[in-house]
Order: C-alpha cells, then structure tokens, then sequence
C-alpha cells in the first residue's frame, strides 16, 4: 500500500511568521490534530516556546520540547524540536526552518510561513519551488491582502 503524499500549506505575507505560528499552531489542536513545530535555530525554537505562552489572553496551546520526558511528549499535541525523528506520530509538521525540512514522510500535512522580509520571502520561494518540483499538492494563502 503506498502511503499519500504530505499536503503542503504555503502561507504568505504574514506580518509577524511566529504569531502566525502560534495562530495555525492553536486551530491544528482545535481540529485534534499534532503538530511537530521544527526548526534548526534553538534559540528561534526558545522564541516560539516563549510566543506561546503569552501570545493569547484567553487561551494556552498545550506544548513542550521534544528533549521533554517521553510520557509528556506522548500526551502533548505540539512539540518543538530542532530535528524530526523518524518514529514519531504527528498530523502535521510546522517548518520555521530556512530551509525545506530534511524530511517528510509520515505527516498528512507541512506548514510553511513566509514574512514580508526580503530574504525570507526569497528562501520561502525556494521551499516552495523544492515542493513543487517534487509532485506535492500545494495549497497558498496570502495573508497580507
């Protein structure tokens, strides 16, 4: 049986990436869904755990680092980690990275958010080209119309 292909959901535009974050990060639980958060930058990592914390008044996105004991791992639906084991479970994986995630497999859907910056918007164009080239189904939003 072959498995189907990630879906790719390429957001742009977006004033402030880890609020947006936060905010796909928050409706991902809403719909039960778990969501490995990946970047390489640990202190970018450190930012997005803080963000969560303090980003929404009246809710809390249940979260915690991938180092974290098992046990809370398991029952947590988003984990922040600067690597993707190959043997965990998630719905979907949030890149923050720069670059496309070294793998893919496994998560029934990618996130990807591109800022207004220059040079974001241009390593986000080059994410985007990598998942196209490859066959993935992409569906784009544009956030700052």
């Amino acid at each position: 049986m072959e498995t189907s292909k990630a879906q790719i959901f390429f957001y742009s535009g977006s004033d402030d990436k880890l609020i947006t974050a936060c905010r796909l990060c928050t409706k991902a639980v809403q719909q039960q869904m778990r969501v490995l958060v990946y970047a390489l930058d640990e202190s970018l990592i450190e930012r997005f755990n803080e963000l969560l914390w303090t980003f929404s008044s009246i809710s809390f996105v249940p979260h915690c680092n991938l180092r974290d004991e098992p046990s809370l791992i398991d029952v947590t639906p988003v984990i922040l980690s600067n690597r993707i084991p190959a043997d965990a479970h998630f719905d979907v994986l949030l890149n923050l990275d720069r670059q496309h995630p070294p793998a893919i497999g496994g998560f029934k859907r990618v996130i990807e958010i591109a800022d207004n910056a220059p040079d974001d918007k241009a390593e986000a164009r080059v994410r985007y080209r990598f998942y196209k080239e490859a066959g993935y189904a992409i569906q784009h939003f544009q956030l700052n119309e």
